[in-house]
């Protein structure tokens, strides 16, 4: 995933290594480093270019750390979901986005805390939700909603309970 450059711990370590880049005109170095860190080609050829200042700010070094870790674990349906609301929480809070971004912060460990809160809060389905599925069986749920989602992942990245 950060095969070349490695990962960066902060949106200012992105910029620091691409205006080094910048100054070496090592185009090709930008894109792969703008690549490994989920950041659009576009962007970059715009930093390159002059266009823009610089090549990511928090939110978008946060936004695009979690593209890239999204590719590397299976996260399908309410997974997914929590992957946007992740990003969610770092388009509202530029702090969550910082905290994203640190190397010790991993969106499977954001992902096994609403996991662990989902198997520690399970509820039983009412009978007549149960018969109108047509299950016969008992059967449990404990998905997190949004908001306290919300505030998982706020408890994960921030290090907060």
């Amino acid at each position: 995933m950060f095969d070349r450059f490695g990962e960066f711990d902060s949106a200012e370590e992105i910029n620091e290594a691409a205006v080094k880049l910048l100054e070496k005109k090592d185009a090709e170095s930008l894109r792969i480093l703008a690549e490994e860190n989920g950041i659009d080609g576009e962007v970059a050829k715009a930093f390159l270019d002059g266009d823009i200042p610089m090549l990511c700010d928090a939110m978008s070094a946060a936004i695009g750390k979690l593209d890239m870790e999204a590719k590397q674990i299976d996260c399908a349906e309410i997974m997914q979901d929590w992957v946007e609301y992740i990003k969610a929480r770092c388009i509202e809070d530029e702090k969550i986005a910082a905290a994203v971004r640190q190397k010790n912060k991993k969106l499977e460990g954001a992902v096994a805390a609403l996991l662990k809160w989902s198997l520690a809060n399970q509820h039983p389905i009412p009978k007549k939700i149960l018969k109108a599925a047509g299950i016969t069986y008992k059967c449990t749920l404990g998905i997190p909603g949004m908001a306290r989602a919300k505030r998982i992942i706020t408890e994960y990245y921030m290090g907060v309970k």
